[in-house]
């Protein structure tokens, strides 16, 4: 199958200088220290090597908590952002090397609406049409079609700024399908929104999805990776850790449920003994207090736990059980959870 998204060892490397100290209780520090803590550059690796493949066609997502490299590598992907190291490409196209070939192909609703807020509904995709050079009667039909899709004619000749937040998203989305892109960036397209609004954008991208175009999802949300991709790369401190599909990861977890106790005392005998409970894979002490068990069950386990915790004189403050999910996964790899 042709690939349609590809990066090779993508390297970001973000420089910036730490913000001047100001006066404060009566300290205050002189232009030659303030220009020297101006100087000074610190360094945040946002990718770190990161190479995917992504098959014409298929609907992927990057799962990963907040600062993981999602956003940036959809930045480069985009030629929004200029990678350190590595190479990134859309079809054949070097994205560095064939910017505006690039830009032709791919849709792109970011993180944050960047909608002209002066203009109608109708004025933002006609507008968005006649940037990638649709005649007019063409680039007229296609706002209609997508208006009329994405719900929003009766809205269609009202400026943007009214709009509710589902809306303003809606609308984005639908800018970025106005020339037909091979690809289509999705970066956190349901932040923020209300579950009835979610369910409403899933089936739109969906929708786009089984005409055949390709589409990169990034999200930090377990549910809508499950539901909606073919394969899924979750990534952390700008590195792939996990690969396949939502099915596959989910069978990698050792156990397949989580079982987080939060104790104390934490004592090692208990540990072993958990470790010896019929159906537990793996137990996993996290910080000062907390114990992960994978088990191939939950709550049957509970009794267990309770007893030998008692026996122990250990008390037991918290316990949280999860089903097999792709956030059990990123815990198990990371001992963190997806949103922490």
């Amino acid at each position: 199958m042709p690939i349609a998204v590809r990066t090779e060892a993508l390297r970001k490397l973000y420089t910036s200088a730490p913000p001047v100290g100001g006066a404060g209780r009566g300290i205050s520090l002189s232009f030659r220290a303030a220009r020297e803590r101006r100087q000074k550059k610190f360094e945040v690796l946002a990718l770190d090597d990161l190479s995917l493949d992504v098959r014409a066609g298929e609907l992927f997502g990057l799962l990963g908590p907040n600062g993981a490299g999602k956003s940036t590598t959809v930045g480069v992907l985009t030629t929004r952002v200029r990678p350190t190291g590595g190479r990134a490409f859309i079809g054949d196209y070097d994205v560095w090397k064939d910017r505006v070939a690039v830009k032709r192909r791919i849709g792109v609703v970011p993180q944050r609406p960047n909608l002209d807020f002066s203009l109608t509904a109708r004025e933002i995709l006609t507008f968005h049409g006649a940037y990638f050079g649709m005649p007019a009667a063409a680039r007229n039909a296609r706002a209609q079609e997508l208006l009329e899709r994405f719900q929003l004619t009766d809205r269609a000749d009202q400026l943007a700024i009214g709009f509710s937040g589902g809306m303003l998203q809606r609308l984005s989305i639908a800018r970025a399908m106005v020339h037909d892109p091979e690809v289509l960036f999705l970066d956190e397209p349901s932040a923020g929104l209300d579950p009835q609004t979610r369910l409403v954008l899933w089936e739109i991208v969906r929708d786009y999805h089984r005409r055949g175009r390709t589409i990169v999802l990034t999200t930090h949300n377990m549910d809508e990776a499950d539901s909606l991709c073919d394969r899924v790369a979750i990534v952390d401190h700008g590195k792939v850790i996990a690969l396949g599909t939502p099915s596959e990861l989910k069978r990698s977890v050792p156990g397949g449920h989580v079982i987080r106790l939060q104790v104390s005392p934490r004592p090692p005998a208990l540990l072993r003994q958990l470790e010896r409970l019929a159906g537990v894979t793996e137990v996993r002490p996290v910080g000062e207090e907390r114990v992960d068990l994978y088990a191939d069950r939950g709550g049957p386990l509970v009794p267990e736990i309770v007893n030998l915790a008692l026996l122990a004189r250990v008390e037991i403050r918290d316990v949280h059980i999860s089903e097999p999910s792709l956030e059990n996964l990123f815990l198990h790899h990371t001992g963190r959870s997806l949103r922490d």
